[in-house]
């Protein structure tokens, strides 16, 4: 018979909720997973004396017969609190609230819904035939107290509780049917093409570390099939029962979509799945900002009344649900469709996203990973490499002591207890900023009193944001929004507070505008990924660039008995020609007019000798800019005297480019016979990867120095941090994430089999054996060559010879 467990928390708030969407209901300011509603839970718990008994575990298991399919049900939870008073045995459940609970006139009803299911699970197990409930309120702020008690027979109860199960039986019967399609069309699913070279060995690599819960890290080139060689075996486990949901993490829009057509390509081979595609609230909202505010926006007012309709609706009739689907329904029942969306990741198979709804400690699916329970989730993480940067970062945080002024300023007309805590924290940064030269390295210690007075600026923000923008405060909408926002950074600072350890470093700087900043910046991001990656059953790294392998799996969680593949390149050698151009350097020290002439001669007779489309790969905006001014001199030089420079233009990518302006850029670089299309572009931005160019809308790519980052405080501290620790701080800081960006821009020229194209290198720190050994296996041999010897070997590659 088929088993199902449900929380007794996420039973009544999934079938009772109703109402309005608003910022709180989002879960923004979910009181009860703060540490003050904890401490709340204890106090209150520890002041009720002999015989109450705190935290019991209760569960009740029910068999249901729906729609032709029997099974069983098992609720579970623990109940607050069981005591007996006069009226015989209670159940008490308690909520520790920032509300004025003066103004409540009953019990919240997902409150009271609790405390029934508890109730119903004792007195059936006890057979009573009456039970006490009780919902006791805690103010947070003030620690006082108000209670809501009745007393329901058992009969009663009893109807009640079978009608809750009956609700919730119709969305388990669904899944139940809907597994054994799914499980039935995955069982007769094979490879949708042929093995090429080494993909075989990656799909029974990835089954095996599933199969043994392992984490993979996997190192395979442009044309190997990364996506399908994952998603293929990672399904397969799923429709065997291994594993029971997938979350295909990516950095980037465009690796989403890919995803998403190699579900669709497998659905068409015959598999049933469903997938919902998770995108970022600001980008899906119907308002021009995410307010949810049901005054405002249409889709927030009886948002929940409406929403459970959209998802069973949306379920029932889709299967791969993209971005464009979920708008789709989401308008047809009138619900915000970022909340629909994550409802319906509840119930799909895979769900695709961006790496934060899985790591991030702020915006991770908390109805996933939220405590310590481990499910059978497997992690397909994309474009692996991204995740060490973007780990450090969701787990940093920072604040700016300039910004605790000009919020007092906004705050000082509507809260004198707001204000004075702001004021308080600044005094504190104040107190940090007077022993601060140019950078100051913190102990936890000296951070402590700012610490304390954070701790209590949160609490009054949280007692005055829960009162909400009544008419006699008649705050404007952009002073709300800027105070919510600073709330949240508080908050977040506060809850990174408590992860540090020994991989992280407290210190105080000054920003470009003179501005005082504290960090918590966390320089090894392997023991937070480590925590999240244990909810799951296995993970899978992979990418075109985890080189050195051994460097990503230190800082993405590896764990001693974890595996790494490298997959060979199935592509022709004889399609590629890679080049280093020798007496050419970006070194600062060698910076300057001759250099930059250097540089635009090669890059003149690169694009010389066919015509063609090319990408230019430069360490900075300010270098771009300096060569491009050589470049345009040199090829008006040049032009008349040779015929594939006669037609060309140079398109410079910009700063701040939408996704419109990224489009426009792109939409350049068609297939060609009579112009060169030049594209100039930054190291790691945006053109660096994740663009696809195929066939002759891209020839080739000129990547100008090594991509080391510019020396900063940060990248310093980096460096300093690796040295203290044995390892050497340099590469860990600078080589290593250079390394990486000049990899992706060479993987942007062979990108399918036919693919054809020449790759020049312009730095001769190439040439050092430190850089040679984090060449790719496919990067051998190359030739170093000089400006003449250069056009000799693209005029055999070109055919031209």
């Amino acid at each position: 018979m088929h088993s199902v467990k449900v929380s007794v928390r996420n039973l009544v708030e999934f079938i009772l909720r109703s109402g309005d969407l608003t910022t709180s209901s989002t879960g923004v300011r979910d009181t009860e997973a703060m540490l003050e509603g904890t401490r709340i839970h204890k106090k209150l718990q520890r002041k009720m004396g002999q015989g109450y008994q705190a935290e019991v575990s209760l569960q009740h298991t029910t068999t249901l017969t729906k729609d032709d399919i029997e099974f069983e049900i098992t609720v579970e939870g623990r109940a607050d609190g069981i005591f007996t008073d006069e009226t015989g045995i209670n159940i008490d459940e308690i909520k520790g609230i920032y509300r004025d609970i003066s103004t409540l006139t009953e019990p919240i009803p997902v409150h009271r819904a609790q405390a029934l299911c508890y109730g119903y699970i004792y007195a059936t197990d006890h057979q009573l035939d009456h039970i006490g409930i009780r919902i006791t309120y805690c103010h947070i702020p003030t620690e006082e107290v108000r209670h809501f008690q009745e007393t329901i027979d058992y009969e009663t109860l009893s109807h009640w509780y079978q009608d809750l199960l009956d609700r919730y039986a119709a969305w388990i019967a669904w899944q139940l049917h809907w597994q054994e399609t799914r499980n039935a069309s995955i069982h007769t699913l094979d490879f949708p093409f042929s093995y090429r070279q080494g993909q075989a060995k990656l799909v029974k690599g990835v089954y095996q570390s599933i199969l043994r819960e392992k984490r993979l890290y996997i190192e395979a080139p442009t044309g190997v099939g990364k996506t399908v060689a994952t998603l293929y075996p990672a399904i397969k486990s799923i429709g065997e029962g291994i594993s029971e949901k997938l979350f295909y993490l990516t950095a980037k829009t465009i690796t989403r979509t890919v995803a998403e057509e190699t579900l669709s390509l497998l659905c068409q081979k015959g598999m049933h799945l469903k997938s919902v595609t998770i995108t970022a609230k600001e980008k899906i909202c119907v308002m021009e900002k995410p307010h949810c505010n049901p005054a405002s926006c249409p889709r927030a007012k009886g948002h929940f009344d409406r929403v459970n309709d959209a998802v069973f609706d949306l379920l029932n009739h889709e299967e791969l649900m993209t971005r464009e689907t979920v708008e789709h329904y989401a308008s047809k029942h009138n619900v915000c469709p970022f909340e629909m969306c994550l409802d319906t990741a509840t119930w799909t198979d895979a769900v695709i996203g961006d790496y934060n709804y899985a790591f991030d400690p702020t915006s991770s699916l908390k109805r996933f990973f939220a405590g310590d329970t481990k499910n059978n989730y497997v992690f397909l993480i994309d474009e692996a490499h991204n995740l060490v940067d973007r780990g450090r970062e969701m787990y940093s945080a920072h604040l700016v002591k300039e910004d605790f002024l000009s919020v007092k300023k906004e705050a000082k007309k509507y809260s004198k207890k707001l204000t004075n805590a702001l004021e308080n924290c600044n005094r504190a940064l104040l107190a940090l900023k007077r022993d601060c030269d140019e950078l100051l390295e913190c102990t936890p210690a000296m951070i402590d009193p700012l610490l304390l007075k954070l701790l209590r600026l949160s609490a009054v923000f949280d007692e005055f944001l829960q009162d909400g923008n009544t008419p006699d405060r008649n705050i404007p909408q952009e002073v709300m929004d800027n105070l919510l926002n600073f709330y949240f950074v508080v908050r977040d600072f506060l809850n990174i507070y408590e992860l540090i350890d020994e991989k992280y470093l407290i210190y105080a700087d000054y920003g470009q505008q003179g501005e005082f900043r504290l960090h918590l910046q966390c320089m090894d991001p392997s023991t937070n990924l480590d925590q999240c990656l244990q909810k799951g059953r296995a993970a899978i790294f992979f990418s075109a660039t985890l080189l050195p392998v051994t460097y990503y799996m230190e800082q993405l969680a590896g764990r001693k008995d974890d595996y790494a593949i490298y997959a060979p390149s199935p592509f022709s050698t004889d399609n590629r020609l890679l080049m280093i151009g020798k007496n050419v350097s970006t070194k600062y020290t060698r910076r300057g007019p001759a250099e930059y002439q250097r540089m635009a001669d090669y890059i003149v007779d690169f694009i010389a000798a066919k015509i063609g489309n090319y990408l230019l790969f430069f360490p900075s905006y300010r270098m771009m800019a300096d060569v491009q001014a050589y470049l345009e001199e040199t090829l008006r030089e040049r032009q008349e005297e040779n015929i594939s420079l006669s037609s060309y233009r140079l398109f410079p990518q910009s700063t701040s480019m939408t996704e419109q302006d990224r489009e426009t850029f792109l939409s350049h670089f068609q297939d060609t016979k009579n112009q060169s299309s030049i594209g100039l572009c930054v190291l790691g931005g945006i053109f660096g990867e994740g663009i696809d160019l195929t066939d002759s809308q891209l020839i080739g790519a000129v990547i100008v120095g090594t991509g080391l980052p510019m020396v900063c405080n940060e990248r310093e501290l980096y460096r300093n941090f690796f040295d203290k620790q044995k390892k050497s701080g340099f590469t860990y800081a600078y080589q290593y994430p250079g390394m990486n960006k000049v990899l992706q821009a060479a993987g942007r020229v062979i990108r399918t089999d036919t693919d054809r194209g020449a790759i020049l290198l312009l730095d001769d720190r190439f040439l050092q054996d430190s850089y040679q050994q984090l060449f790719p296996r496919e990067w051998f041999p190359h030739h170093v060559v000089n400006s003449t010897s250069m056009q000799q070997l693209l005029q055999e590659f070109w055919g031209l010879k």
